[in-house]
């Protein structure tokens, strides 16, 4: 279950592991979710590098003024193994 999409003004605001993040320019979209980064060891810069490439786009698109970035949380249900 994802939060409401919030715009990122700052990339400071970005927290690994508690963010997912949608990148979205023109018709290229592309969306990492929260536990990402943490299972692939990545720091801020490199899950942008990395959303922008699930986007179809350069890794560093998250750059541009007309790359829109937003964050959400989430909620991830899995299954109970006993």
């Amino acid at each position: 279950m994802l939060s409401p999409l919030r715009r990122v003004t700052d990339i400071q605001q970005i927290k690994v592991g508690e963010h997912g993040l949608l990148m979205k320019n023109g018709d290229s979209e592309g969306l990492l979710l929260p536990q990402v980064p943490v299972e692939q060891k990545w720091d801020r810069q490199t899950f942008l590098e990395e959303t922008c490439a699930k986007a179809g786009m350069n890794s560093g698109c998250w750059k541009q003024e007309d790359t829109d970035i937003f964050q959400f949380t989430a909620v991830v249900f899995g299954e109970h193994k006993p």
